[in-house]
């Protein structure tokens, strides 16, 4: 039974869920998830969860991310990324302290209206799917958070290299885009790779081709509790690891309020728990439950 967390360094031209296909197939396991999309163009960073860890992906998924982009001024693209039709091409002379002043305003917390090439449902319609009919619809903005964006390297002289650390929802084409309309010629994404997610980065992923050729696929899962590890532990007499097993709430008045991760016997992970008020509650189990007695 595969349960834990596998960080994928995502090939180009697959999509997310390609990746948790394969995944499935390799480990024998219907319950996969992942943290984050990232599209088909895009490599890097994305975190699986199989089996029983399926439950930590709600958490996951709305933590920060860090990407390197690359961003090609003079090109507008109806994607707004270089994989779309080019609806416009404009003549580029931009120094980098230019770049670095149209940067400034995407700092801190921003609106982007996302991208008709995306998965957004408007009226229960994949914006993506009314795109490629040619149809374009109003979209409100949406707040997210730019924490920190530098440029790391100029590719040539309309590319260049930025490292953007962001929140969940943030859609790095249209970042492009939108810093090439503030300087004035247009911009588009032209390459993707996310370094960081969930907290997971580069140093700590493998390819799929490891995966496959591993002799023992199951020794490169990470156990769930690692993504809580910024929670302190509490390890739990018998007596009160049944009771946290049926779902009751604990008498813990010696716990400050706040998060826990919380264990068992010989530890083994039980759940997340919040203290508060002299009381722990499950906010998240993540054993196995009994199997239920065939009649």
């Amino acid at each position: 039974m595969a349960n834990g967390i596998i960080v994928i360094n995502k090939p180009q031209g697959w999509t997310s869920m390609d990746v948790c296909a394969k995944l499935r197939g390799i480990f024998r396991e219907k319950r996969v998830g992942h943290a984050g999309t990232l599209d088909p163009m895009a490599t890097g960073v994305l975190p699986v969860f199989l089996g029983r860890a399926t439950r930590a992906v709600e958490f996951a998924s709305e933590s920060e991310k860090e990407y390197l982009v690359g961003l090609k001024l003079g090109v507008i693209t109806n994607t707004q990324d270089t994989t779309g039709e080019v609806l416009e091409e404009r003549p580029v002379d931009v120094t980098a302290d230019q770049l670095e002043a149209a940067l400034e305003p995407f700092r801190g917390a921003i609106e982007q209206i996302p991208p008709m090439y995306s998965a957004i449902k408007i009226n229960g319609k994949k914006l993506y799917e009314l795109a490629r009919k040619g149809r374009e619809v109003e979209r409100k903005p949406r707040p997210v958070t730019i924490h920190a964006i530098t440029v790391e390297e100029r590719l040539s002289a309309d590319t260049f290299l930025l490292r953007v650390r962001c929140s969940k929802g943030t859609y790095m084409r249209t970042l492009c885009h939108d810093i090439g309309t503030v300087l004035g010629c247009g911009g588009t994404m032209c390459s993707l790779q996310r370094t960081m997610a969930a907290g997971f980065n580069l140093s700590q992923s493998v390819t799929l081709e490891q995966v496959q050729q591993a002799e023992a696929p199951l020794s490169l899962l990470l156990p769930v509790e690692t993504y809580f590890s910024d929670r302190p532990a509490v390890s739990l007499p018998p007596a009160q690891e049944r009771m946290v097993r049926n779902g009751m709430t604990l008498v813990r008045p010696d716990l400050t309020a706040g998060a826990y991760r919380v264990y068992g016997e010989n530890q083994v992970f039980l759940a997340l728990c919040e203290a508060r008020d002299g009381k722990l509650f499950t906010v998240k189990s993540f054993f196995e439950p009994p199997e239920q007695t065939k009649k």
